[in-house]
């Protein structure tokens, strides 16, 4: 395993980035170093040809139960001005951006706490696999404070409003089992299996075909983020016709005439 810092830890397996937020200690509370690693790691991810797959989890039984509520009561980084802490926040967010945006699937194995902007970052992600006994809250109303990292773009894309509202003004907690009900989380398991089951799930997906699954995804990401039916079928033809001129194209095609599986090499 490689330590990209202390507080963010990462592994490959066979294609696949294994991303652990790592301050159990804090139900893995957000840090500056740790959101700063996590905005390098997938800013590369996004880049690296050799990561087909990206999941996202948390040490110690807890997802990540958001901004650090202990450092915020400190007043850590109230000396600087309005603007640079709201650049510096807005630096931060981009975590988010990237999980969602980046042309490889993503998933969020959720254990324990996900709350504020650790729900946020999970909601980023394509899949989520949730233990039943997870706990799953937007949190922000009960520290008074209004919501960031893309949690409310996203929960009212997977729920639609009205269900995003009553998520994020009366914070109720919902277990795994409720969120899957709700079409939150796409699996709830046993508890201590989330990382088990997020990777059985996304092991297919990371053996497909990388440049067709990245340009479906920036398709689905068009049509939900309001494209029109005109522009999401120009993307379509466009990325649909790229895909037809992949060499992955010719072997799916190949090994379906010859009754084998592909192998796909992102070419």
């Amino acid at each position: 395993m490689t330590e990209a810092t202390q507080d963010l830890l990462t592994e490959r397996r066979d294609g696949i980035l294994i991303i652990t937020m790592n301050r159990p200690e804090r139900r893995n509370a957000m840090s500056r170093p740790m959101i700063h690693a996590l905005h390098e790691t997938l800013e590369a991810a996004a880049k690296d040809d050799s990561v087909r797959a990206v999941v996202l989890t948390g040490a110690g039984g807890a997802f990540c139960a958001g901004g650090d509520v202990k450092l915020m009561n400190e007043g850590v980084g109230r000396d600087t001005s309005f603007y640079a802490q709201r650049k510096n926040l807005r630096d931060r967010m981009e975590c988010s951006r990237l999980l969602h945006e980046m042309p490889k699937p993503t998933i969020a194995a959720i254990e324990g706490a996900a709350a504020g902007a650790g729900l946020a970052l999970a909601l980023a992600c394509d899949f989520r696999v949730s233990s039943d006994t997870a706990k799953l809250t937007t949190a922000f109303v009960k520290v008074a404070l209004s919501g960031d990292f893309g949690g409310t773009y996203f929960l009212t894309q997977i729920l639609g409003t009205a269900k995003a509202k009553e998520l994020y003004m009366l914070s109720p907690v919902l277990s795994g089992k409720e969120a899957e009900r709700l079409g939150l989380v796409t699996l709830a398991v046993e508890p201590g299996q989330a990382l088990d089951e997020a990777l059985s799930l996304i092991t297919p997906l990371a053996e497909g075909a990388p440049l067709a699954l990245g340009r479906m995804k920036a398709n689905l990401n068009l049509a939900a983020g309001g494209g029109s039916l005109v522009e999401v079928m120009d993307l379509e033809a466009d990325n649909h016709q790229c895909s037809t001129e992949t060499a992955d194209h010719q072997e799916a095609a190949a090994a379906f005439v010859e009754k084998r599986k592909p192998v796909f090499r992102g070419a």
